[in-house]
């Protein structure tokens, strides 16, 4: 199959994830949503059900205005919205972790605002490497077991997840192919962003399937020339408008260290004997991101290699409006940027952007420093 059927096939399914969830219900598949940004994904695959990712959407925010203050993430609000307004309809469940005060609050307001869907709470430990760490993270996997037990009937086993975390490692070695192969091939901001988001509405060993053919693909294929490289970082970069705007521009995404996409694919699940041990040993694993402790702030260090790995000519940092762990991380990565000579760019973003004419000009004005 050609590049670009594939690419249509993985931009169909993320534009439209409505049309994923009905395909899946209509097979009898039980359906569970899984909130932003590290849920335990191989024990929802495990129990038989599909893990859907929600992420919210770009759009004007009407009812969950009643639970929330203007001043918070955009992304936890339109979650809220569309379960408001009946768009997760279906679903069995939604799993959502506790990794910064927005997501609290999003799994509190709702079960007063989206009563027919159950929430499972996911509550990860800040100090997740001790060994009193990793015990609170498996306490937190059969805290979510058992209220999905609940909320669906579904049975646990830990040959299934075994087999599971298999499948998931597996999508992991693909991804981290993917974001290497399109670092130098002839595909386009967006189509590169349609490989990671469609991961969401996807069973994952289907989406192994049609990204190893794509990677094949792209390897054979044609490589990009003349454009301005970058390494992208930020909580979510899937907006049309923005995209188009890095593509009009010429803008080449390298690397990504983007929460929606290759965070999530970074770390795989050990090989150790118990299977949710092995799962929570995974988390204490996990690194170089702005919603897990880090006191020395590795993750600038981490940008900085990639951008020099992957010949980054600049670094765009994508600041969803509100996100305060954002923020903070974003005065030490503008100063290594300076220190190692890379321009850098800092673009606020928002769910309920209609207009990106000066992220435009911004860009514009980018490019042409080089």
């Amino acid at each position: 199959m050609a590049v670009n059927e594939l690419l249509a096939q993985l931009h169909e399914v993320a534009s439209s994830p409505r049309k994923q969830l009905d395909k899946y219900l209509a097979q009898g598949k039980k359906v569970v949503a899984v909130a932003p940004v590290y849920t335990p994904q191989e024990i929802i695959h495990s129990m038989g059900l599909v893990p859907m990712g929600v992420w919210g959407a770009d759009m004007e925010i009407n009812e969950a205005k009643k639970y929330y203050p203007a001043f918070i993430c955009s992304i936890m609000q339109t979650i809220l919205e569309l379960g408001i307004k009946g768009e997760y309809d279906g679903v069995s469940a939604i799993v959502i972790p506790s990794l910064c005060d927005s997501l609290k609050t999003l799994g509190q307001n709702w079960k007063y605002a989206v009563k027919g869907i159950p929430f499972v709470p996911m509550t990860y430990p800040q100090n997740r490497k001790p060994a009193y760490g990793i015990k609170f993270t498996r306490a937190g996997y059969a805290r979510v077991i058992s209220d999905l037990t609940v909320a669906t009937g579904a049975q646990f086993s830990e040959p299934a997840l075994a087999e599971s975390i298999r499948v998931y490692n597996t999508h992991n070695a693909v991804m981290r192919e993917f974001a290497e192969i399109a670092a130098e091939a002839d595909i386009t901001a967006a189509q590169r962003s349609d490989v990671f988001k469609s991961a969401w509405f996807m069973l994952p060993e289907e989406h192994t399937a049609i990204v190893s053919r794509l990677n094949e693909e792209l390897k054979a294929g044609p490589k990009a020339e003349g454009k301005v490289r970058v390494l992208v970082s930020g909580i979510l970069a899937d907006s049309p408008g923005l995209l188009k705007v890095l593509d009009d521009n010429g803008i080449k995404v390298v690397f990504d260290d983007v929460a929606h996409e290759s965070r999530q694919y970074r770390t795989d699940v050990p090989d150790m004997e118990n299977p949710v041990d092995a799962l929570a040993q995974k988390f204490a694993d996990m690194d170089n991101c702005t919603l897990l402790y880090d006191r020395d702030k590795k993750r600038v260090d981490y940008i900085m290699e990639q951008a020099k790995k992957h010949n980054a000519q600049g670094v765009i940092v994508l600041m969803t409006k509100f996100c305060d762990p954002e923020e903070f991380d974003y005065v030490p990565i503008k100063r290594a940027c300076e220190a190692a000579g890379l321009m850098n760019l800092n673009i606020e973003v928002d769910r309920q952007m209609v207009n990106y004419e000066q992220a435009n000009t911004m860009i514009q004005a980018f490019k042409e420093m080089f």
